[in-house]
Order: structure tokens, then sequence, then C-alpha cells
């Protein structure tokens, strides 16, 4: 059974950046010493054994393995759909919307290393999902996103049209869609498991 750790020592960051923030957790992850191949085969990447967060949820390894899958594929499979950026725009809107300070560091800089549009990603973190945006996009993008974060049924068929209307097929909408629902349940892990850390300074 894992124990509960208090991290009383921790400033955890309260504003939204594009910082690489850490994080520690609240419960003492797997040890690596006691990882079988069925865990090994859940982290699906053994780099991953070295981060804390994997360590904890590698303790139901099968779990883990589909959620990996799942998340490369909405993430890194770009055989048409959604381009790179967009996906990591989503991502960074649930996470803005759920209050998930380190997740949306790590989405809004991948947001901004794809998409070179730095200033909107952080007018998003800023300001919020309703923080003015350059074009019809990124707002569509934004405003779906937002909207099934906040709750699946406020997310309608307007927000469908106007992602059509910014010129994305089904694909790059089933993109959006993914992207934020996956990072509901994302955020909802880190943000129930332990707490981000300042930038190493």
């Amino acid at each position: 059974m894992s124990e509960s750790v208090l991290r009383p020592e921790n400033t955890e960051p309260v504003e939204f950046t594009q910082e690489n923030l850490g994080w520690v957790p609240w419960l003492e992850p797997f040890p690596i010493d006691e990882l079988t191949e069925r865990h090994w085969t859940g982290l699906t990447d053994k780099g991953r054994a070295n981060s804390d967060y994997f360590r904890l949820l590698v303790r139901d390894p099968d779990i883990l393995g589909a959620r990996t899958r799942t998340d490369n594929d909405i993430f890194y499979n770009e055989k048409g759909g959604l381009p790179r950026a967009l996906r990591e725009l989503s991502a960074t809107t649930a996470s803005r919307v759920n209050g998930c300070i380190f997740c949306a560091s790590v989405h809004s800089r991948f947001a901004t290393q794809k998409s070179k549009r730095g200033d909107e990603v952080q007018a998003l973190l800023d300001g919020g999902v309703d923080a003015e945006q350059p074009d019809a996009a990124w707002r569509a993008v934004i405003d779906a996103s937002a909207a099934l974060t906040r709750t699946p049924g406020e997310f309608g068929p307007e927000h469908v049209q106007a992602l059509r209307d910014a010129g994305f097929d089904d694909l790059a909408i089933a993109d959006v869609i993914h992207g934020a629902a996956f990072f509901n349940w994302a955020n909802r892990l880190m943000l129930s498991l332990g707490e981000p850390t300042p930038p190493a300074s």
C-alpha cells in the first residue's frame, strides 16, 4: 500500500506559465527495483520509469499501457486530421479550464514550439479561454475544447459548425474532441496525485 507524502517544503506555483515546471507526488511511486515485465510493458517506454507520475500509474500496468497508446495516437499520429500545434492548443485549453498549472505548462510549450505563436498561447494562459485570439481556427479550437471541458453537454452543433467554418474536416474535428477529452482525464490524474513545483533556477 502506498503511503501519502506531505510537501510542506514546496512552494506551489499559482500562475499559468510556459516555463518548465516540476511535479511531485503525494503518494510513494512504485519502486523501480520491483518493476516486473508486466510493469515494463505497461510503461511502453523504459525511460518513463524515471518519472514519479508514471511510476504511480504503473500500479495498474494494463490501464497505463492503454492510456499511453491512446495518448500517443491522439498527439503523435499526424496521418491526417489536426496539425500537432492545434492538438496541443486543445490540451492547453482543457488544462487552463481545469486549473492544471503543470499540464498547461507542458502543452503550452508544445503549442508554442509547433505553432511559433507564443504570444497567442500566452494570451490563453494569462487571460483564459475568452482572451482575444487572432484567427477563427484558434478561436474555434479553444471554444470547442473549453465547452467539452466544462461539461460535455455544453459542446454542441455550434462548436462543430465553427470548426467546419474554420476549415476543419471530420478527422480534424475528432482530434479537437479527443485532445480535450483526454486532457480532462489527464488533468484529473495530475491534480489528484500531486502538485507542481517551481521551475528550476
